[in-house]
């Protein structure tokens, strides 16, 4: 059994918790694969993963071997990309994630277009509203709202959002406008329950409101569509609102009160070494998110 082969058949089986699934993962037989690791095993002189009726889990040292194999295998991955051109040229798929609306809303937009650019190519969105470890789920760049943790990922800030309260011209008309955060408490809220959301609403010198609201949607597009139609106030990043504001559907309030805007990154995990797909992707997605007036 090729060494490179059998790492990646290991990876594989760490990946996936399971023999079957990787064989399946692999279109190999199962007992190919338990061979494999077996081998492996044999070669390198230690167990990698503690095997029982119902489960497979790695030792100690499987664990540590597996991050030098992920290593390995992609510079071999980096380095037969070069040669094949792949540095020069966009090839394969590409994938990215970003926050579900701001997805929708402006990456896939860039995404549409770079495919036009780059017609040989193909690509994957993955837009979630929870955290999403990009180097485990394959993601090639990712577009993050909020500071960022250090990672050693390459970050370029192309813009920032703001945390605004809104309602319609309607609602405010029949109910006033509050002057202070504490004069929320005297208005009808509808809050969204995603990922990202909390009771507790911040604002300007750590001025803090909890919010006892009569209407939770888990969507961030249902608490929206509420407040246009003059239901109640809500609470959500500006740039989801961008369309309703330049229509008039919606005013912000409370513009005085706001904490400062969160930045916006453009990730990618492999630096100066990213393939040509990579890098063309992030040029566009940087030159259209900055000329964004939403956004700067």
């Amino acid at each position: 059994m090729d060494r490179w082969q059998a790492m990646r058949i290991f990876v594989k089986v760490a990946e996936t918790e399971g023999f079957a699934e990787a064989a399946r993962n692999m279109h190999m037989s199962a007992p190919a694969v338990t061979r494999a690791v077996a081998a492996l095993e044999d070669m390198i002189g230690a167990r990698l993963f503690v095997r029982t009726t119902r489960s497979v889990k790695m030792t100690e040292a499987g664990t540590r071997y597996l991050d030098d194999c992920r290593r390995i295998l992609s510079d071999i991955a980096e380095a037969e990309a070069a040669a094949g051109g792949s540095y020069a040229t966009p090839s394969g798929t590409l994938a990215v994630t970003a926050s579900a609306l701001f997805g929708q809303m402006y990456v896939l937009p860039v995404m549409t277009e770079y495919l036009d650019i780059y017609p040989t190519m193909r690509a994957r969105t993955f837009f979630v509203d929870r955290p999403v470890n990009i180097v485990e789920e394959g993601i090639d760049v990712a577009v993050r709202i909020g500071h960022l943790p250090d990672s050693g990922f390459t970050a370029i800030k192309v813009g920032t959002v703001r945390r605004v309260i809104c309602g319609s011209p309607a609602y405010f008309e029949k109910y006033g406008v509050p002057a202070t955060p504490a004069d929320l408490k005297n208005h009808r809220i509808a809050a969204s329950t995603s990922a990202w959301a909390s009771p507790e609403w911040r604002f300007l010198d750590d001025q803090r409101v909890t919010i006892d609201s009569v209407l939770q949607c888990n969507t961030n597009e249902a608490v929206i569509e509420t407040a246009k139609g003059g239901w109640g106030l809500t609470r959500v990043l500006h740039y989801q609102i961008g369309p309703a504001l330049v229509a008039g559907q919606l005013q912000i309030v409370l513009g005085d009160f706001e904490e400062p805007p969160l930045p916006i990154h453009v990730l990618h995990p492999e630096g100066r070494h990213a393939p040509a797909k990579v890098r063309a992707f992030v040029d566009l997605v940087v030159s259209r998110l900055r000329a964004n007036r939403l956004l700067n």
